[in-house]
């Protein structure tokens, strides 16, 4: 009767936290599409119109940390100039503040159709370039790549993809279903992807810090455990090096997905791991190696304390008690963003 109960409370707190979520969401793009209306009859001013809280609440803060990120921003700028062909029409995935599409014109493309999602980051993008003088050659779609239709919101199909919506697991922010859709309805054929590929590695790691960074049993003296129910199954960001934690397997290779050919559906594999140490493994950390092409590559493992990017963590269903010697398989689980062990 108890976990009858629990679960119509947790129906009913789900369908409200949906309903509010709906009513907040409605809020947040209310005045960004305004925005976009005032803009197109004759321009508004962003801080004027809607301050510094309106922006900050609809801009994730990890945008000033990437902007910041040398490494990244000038092996992508290095890609784009060694892939952009004279006169090529390129579409960029996630526009940010305009950076990948004003690299594409100044690298040579003749015009850049650039799609972003958020509101406010499609206008600070149509601005940035505008300061940049290049609005007649960058078109600022502010919506999902996904729907966009060739002959509604753009000419033709592209000669080039290029886009950067990657997570600390790579596949967070949807560059899967993004880079799927383009291929078949945005691109013309043989175009150009960058990037081509992207590998994701893991290791065993024991740590209770990082464990309970997603779990929690007892807080003093009273079982709490109740509110695991909201615990997450799937990967979610941690900075290893923060953490106090002992690797329990040398690094393998979890799985790879080949942006020019593959499928990039949702999939299952099963890595082996040699185990290095004892320990009690609480799960996986995770990091990708992405090919931007051009002999250039992006990577976010725990040595690379530059990144802007943190590690991945993918906790185990249950811990796993390991001994040094030992081969353990464990399976890990893809869907469209979202890493998983079962």
């Amino acid at each position: 009767m108890r976990d009858l109960r629990l679960s119509l409370a947790l129906l009913q707190s789900q369908a409200e936290e949906i309903v509010s979520r709906a009513a907040q969401l409605a809020e947040s793009l209310r005045r960004p599409l305004e925005l976009a209306d005032d803009l197109s009859a004759g321009g508004v001013d962003l801080v004027e119109n809607f301050g510094h809280g309106a922006a900050a609440t609809s801009i994730p803060r990890w945008h000033f940390s990437m902007l910041n990120d040398k490494e990244r921003n000038d092996a992508l700028v290095v890609a784009v100039e060694r892939q952009v062909r004279p006169g090529a029409h390129v579409l960029d995935i996630g526009s940010g503040t305009g950076l990948l599409a004003m690299a594409a014109i100044r690298a040579g493309a003749a015009r850049v159709t650039t799609c972003e999602m958020n509101p406010m980051l499609a206008e600070i993008a149509r601005q940035t370039i505008a300061d940049h003088g290049m609005s007649d050659v960058i078109t600022v779609l502010g919506k999902r790549s996904t729907d966009v239709v060739v002959g509604r919101d753009i000419e033709d199909r592209a000669d080039l993809l290029i886009s950067e919506i990657v997570d600390c697991g790579l596949i967070g922010e949807g560059i899967l279903p993004s880079v799927r859709h383009a291929r078949e309805h945005l691109l013309r054929p043989g175009a150009d992807i960058s990037p081509l590929s992207g590998r994701i590695f893991g290791q065993l790691v024991q740590s209770e810090a990082i464990a309970g960074l997603n779990h929690v049993s007892n807080a003093a003296g009273y079982d709490v455990s109740l509110v695991n129910v909201a615990a997450t199954r799937g990967h979610f960001p941690v900075r290893l090096h923060t953490w106090p934690h002992q690797m329990l397997s040398a690094p393998v290779e979890l799985t790879a997905f080949d942006f020019v050919a593959g499928d990039l559906g949702p999939g299952t594999s099963t890595p082996e791991f040699a185990v290095t140490a004892d320990g009690r493994a609480v799960g996986l950390v995770v990091w990708f190696e992405l090919d931007l092409g051009a002999g250039v590559t992006l990577r976010n493992s725990p040595e690379n304390l530059s990144s802007h990017w943190m590690q991945a963590f993918i906790p185990h269903p249950e811990p796993l008690d390991v001994t040094r010697g030992d081969r353990v398989s464990t399976t890990l689980e893809w869907t469209d963003d979202r890493l998983y062990l079962r």
